[in-house]
């Protein structure tokens, strides 16, 4: 994601505001504390909505996100002309509030032709976000927190596992933190590298990052930023300032990436 300076404002919450559709309830989810279950099935998308800014909610332009050799994958090779800030996000059906998620993930191949400097072999995970129908269309990112997943070029690490915060901030050691961005303490990985990445949620509590088994952040009191305009919109609606719960998805950011493995335990309450 972006710095400040360049992140396009967000949108709706999953609060959503009069005529959009309501996300599912958390009554779908699986049961606390029950067996490791498989968001993708490494056949299809089933379960899981694009929204790309520029499109409607639904549809998958340009076959962005695809399934490949049992890959769920992020490609690009079907795009034509300038990007043009085509960012995605891939979401399931059903938000969380308490649980761990579990994928691996690796970034492959070549950036985009025109994609954004920050956008090089930069994707990330959206937690505790809104849904896709409540993005306006042009919505570039999600009202979320997203757990960072990067890898480097051998001049220029940059460690995975970080957290930004569109729309949004946190706490960090009982302060209030309102940069964009807060640093993973994790180590760099190059492209094609196979990594796990592990994100341990407990509502509007704490939240942990962790980076093949270890933990490289944590922060905790997710809430709306009253001085983002979208998140004005929602508060004045009647949103909770606090988030404690949300949607999941996964990023398109102009460098192709794959994940082999997406799963989630709930955890109690």
């Amino acid at each position: 994601m972006p710095s400040p300076r360049s992140l396009p404002s967000a949108a709706l919450w999953t609060i959503v505001i009069l005529s959009l559709p309501a996300p599912p309830s958390r009554a779908d989810e699986p049961a606390a504390d029950g067996p490791w279950i498989q968001l993708f099935n490494g056949r299809d998308l089933e379960g899981w909505t694009p929204k790309i800014a520029g499109y409607a909610a639904g549809d998958n332009h340009a076959h962005t996100f695809r399934v490949r050799d049992g890959l769920l994958c992020v490609d690009y090779s079907d795009y034509t002309g300038p990007f043009n800030d085509r960012f995605g996000h891939l979401f399931y059906k059903v938000p969380f509030s308490h649980y761990l998620l579990r994928l691996e993930y690796r970034v492959v191949g070549q950036q985009y032709p025109g994609g954004p400097d920050w956008g090089f072999a930069n994707s990330g995970i959206m937690i505790h976000g809104q849904s896709p129908e409540s993005m306006s269309l042009d919505q570039s990112f999600p009202v979320s927190l997203e757990v960072q997943l990067l890898a480097s070029k051998p001049d220029n690490p940059q460690p995975t596992g970080s957290v930004c915060t569109p729309g949004t901030h946190i706490v960090v050691d009982g302060q209030l933190y309102t940069p964009h961005r807060l640093l993973a303490k994790s180590q760099a990985f190059p492209i094609g590298e196979w990594v796990t990445a592990e994100v341990e949620v407990h509502g509007g509590q704490l939240i942990r990052h962790k980076i093949n088994g270890q933990t490289v952040l944590e922060y905790s009191d997710p809430q709306l930023d009253a001085d983002d305009a979208e998140a004005k919109r929602l508060l004045a609606a009647g949103a909770d300032k606090k988030v404690t719960s949300g949607t999941i998805s996964l990023q398109s950011e102009s460098h192709p990436i794959e994940f082999r493995k997406v799963e989630l335990k709930r955890l109690a309450d």
